[in-house]
């Protein structure tokens, strides 16, 4: 547990963020604009990537590149996760015209595709998690070119 405790620290911040901007958005009426999603990228990279660091800084020499790998996909799931459970209660409870306001833009002709936005959210966290893991364990992975010795 104790290896996990620290990323799901960050999740649960790194959601508070993508929750707070979303909601940024809607005060403006920008929510039903996905090219706004864009930034939900930058959120939980920087999330994923402040984990990484300070899990790193925590586990000093005991730190390998599958102990790291996991705290950021962890964070990024946790954010996902609750990311998406709170677009799901927004979109049905809080502004039941959410999803019909986006369906007028991109589904002209479809009932019914609450699962269907839900289930797009939730991937395209996951996927953005696991890609920007494997990007920022590069930076954070020991070099084998440093181990070296010099004949």
């Amino acid at each position: 547990m104790k290896l996990y405790a620290l990323p799901i620290r960050f999740g649960i911040a790194t959601s508070g963020c993508l929750i707070a901007y979303f909601l940024i958005l809607s005060l403006f009426n920008l929510h039903t604009n996905v090219f706004y999603s864009l930034f939900n990228g930058v959120i939980t990279g920087f999330g994923i990537y402040e984990a990484i660091k300070y899990f790193k800084l925590r586990s000093g020499e005991g730190f390998d590149y599958g102990k790291g790998f996991t705290a950021g996909v962890v964070t990024g799931f946790v954010a996902t996760l609750i990311f998406t459970l709170f677009f799901a209660l927004y979109a049905t409870e809080l502004d039941t015209d959410f999803l019909g306001e986006l369906s007028t833009v991109w589904f002209k002709d479809y009932k019914n595709f609450e699962g269907i936005v839900f289930f797009t959210v939730a991937i395209m966290g996951f996927a953005t998690s696991l890609v920007l893991t494997l990007s920022f364990m590069q930076l954070f992975k020991s070099s084998n070119n440093l181990k070296r010795k010099s004949v």
